[in-house]
């Protein structure tokens, strides 16, 4: 969940300068309408690692905002009073009143992550805190609240150049502690378990919104229009107030995005690629015939823009596989049987047993593209869908399946050159379909829904590996090349399923 945060997201001087009065204007129109109308509260969570920006980032809100409408929550080691409540007791007594935003500085998520990180609770007593975070999430959502989790993430090079920044300067110093440095040194460790909760508590009532912390300008107007356009459609929403509603999926301010970083013009020459390919096949071969894969099974899902070359991709890791040990399920529009199942049942018919592999030519992202993109499915529906997703996945790697997800990218201008080609060559032609061409007018819907895909449900159980595919054959050998890593790095890990 944490790729679209290592980007290098930034936002020149200028543009701060320009967006910044714009911004605070309409803040304020909006803060002041949420305290006239008084029919509901915004709940903002501020977590993540050491030196992103939280506090500075509060501060700019104190700033652009009226502060007298505002209240910040600051939570540590409880005192001796809150020790012996409860829990979520102070959590619940801090909660701000309807029309007015209460700005949790260390929320209840805080404890159990340091808990959890220094082995004080083991896994399970987490997940049962986890469990309990989600109800009164839920509960806060039903009740009208507006709920907004703001994840700030650093890579680790970046948390220590940002924390060696904010001690060189006078100004900031204070704010880096022997503490600060201690944490450094559990960077990974946190990963591990803020990247479990995360998923666990991304849900479509209340999901995380995971910004990059490294540009103090970036993550300040990012937090604030994300604050905004949540205010506002809420204010503009006229459903029953007790309707759960979601904080919308904003895009990132920059136009830097999880597709528009790759480089699309990556070849392999034909010779090398031979050469990889045959090696990549070969390597294949050899695991899904090793003693340990009889232990495990293998899920490949493959996603992509259209003509981007899924099929041929998947021609070439089946031409490594044993017939007997492989099935691959194409998905289309659901049957009559299926749309009278509940959603992922169709993909559950489909999970292979230990030792074989089944390999979805499109799969169950199909909710949170097609189906949200083409309205074929309610806002509910595939807002709901992520959680679902990460959960589906959850439990099929936990019980042992190896789950690697591909989206293969094209350019805009070569998906045209490939769409015309399939008309010209007649043993394509079935290739393309007039669908192909609606929804190429879609690119934009579809460019942010697969950004808003990746970000939600790229896990550390299932991870989307995105594949440059304006070239074939770099494209073939990257896919391969990452299902041999993939399956070689799972099989050595005995660990759970030994």
């Amino acid at each position: 969940m944490f790729e679209s945060a290592e980007l290098g997201h930034t936002i020149d001087k200028e543009t701060f300068k320009t967006e910044v009065p714009k911004l605070r204007e309409a803040l304020l129109e909006a803060q002041y309408e949420l305290r006239e109308k008084g029919n509901f509260p915004v709940v903002v969570l501020i977590s993540g690692v050491d030196g992103a920006g939280k506090g500075e980032t509060i501060n700019e809100l104190y700033e652009w905002m009226d502060p007298r409408y505002l209240s910040t929550l600051a939570f540590s080691a409880p005192s001796d009073e809150e020790a012996e409540r409860p829990f979520m007791w102070r959590y619940w007594r801090a909660l701000p009143p309807k029309g007015r935003m209460g700005i949790f500085a260390g929320s209840w998520y805080s404890i159990p992550i340091h808990r959890r990180i220094d082995g004080e609770i083991d896994q399970a007593f987490f997940d049962q805190r986890i469990d309990q975070f989600n109800r009164f999430e839920a509960m806060l959502v039903n009740e009208g609240a507006l709920v907004l989790k703001f994840w700030f993430h650093l890579s680790k090079d970046g948390q220590k150049t940002r924390l060696k920044a904010l001690e060189k300067d006078p100004r900031t110093a204070w704010r880096v502690t022997k503490e600060s440095w201690e944490r450094l040194k559990t960077y990974d460790k946190l990963q591990d378990v803020a990247s479990h909760l995360l998923r666990m508590t991304n849900t479509p009532w209340a999901p995380w919104i995971v910004v990059e912390g490294t540009d103090d300008r970036y993550r300040s107007l990012t937090v604030g229009k994300m604050i905004l356009d949540a205010l506002q459609k809420r204010l503009a929403d006229t459903r029953d107030q007790n309707y759960p509603v979601a904080p919308p999926i904003f895009p990132k301010i920059d136009a830097l995005d999880v597709l528009t970083a790759l480089d699309l013009e990556q070849k392999l020459a034909k010779k090398e690629y031979e050469t990889r390919l045959a090696k990549a096949q070969a390597r294949l071969a050899e695991l899904v015939r090793s003693p340990e894969f009889s232990k495990r099974s293998l899920i490949l899902a493959f996603e992509g823009a259209d003509a981007a070359g899924k099929g041929g991709s998947i021609r070439r890791i089946a031409a490594a596989l044993d017939a007997r040990q492989y099935q691959i399920v194409p998905i289309a529009a659901p049957t009559e049987e299926e749309r009278a199942q509940p959603y992922l049942w169709r993909f559950w018919r489909h999970i292979p047993r230990n030792g074989r592999a089944t390999i979805f030519d499109r799969t169950w992202y199909g909710r949170v593209l097609v189906e949200r993109v083409e309205g074929f499915c309610s806002e509910a529906d595939w807002l709901r869908a992520y959680a679902e997703i990460n959960d589906f996945e959850h439990e099929l790697a936990a019980d042992g399946a190896i789950i690697v997800k591909f989206w293969l990218q094209i350019s805009k201008e070569e998906q045209f050159r490939r769409f015309k080609e399939r008309e010209d060559i007649a043993f394509k032609r079935f290739k393309i379909t007039e669908e192909d061409w609606r929804n190429r007018e879609k690119w934009d819907e579809y460019h942010q829904a697969v950004c808003d895909m990746v970000e939600r449900t790229s896990t550390g159980a299932a991870p989307w590996t995105l594949v440059e595919a304006n070239d074939k054959n770099f494209a073939r050998v990257k896919v391969l090349e990452t299902v041999c890593a993939r399956l070689e790095a799972a099989l050595k890990d005995k660990k759970r399923h030994d």
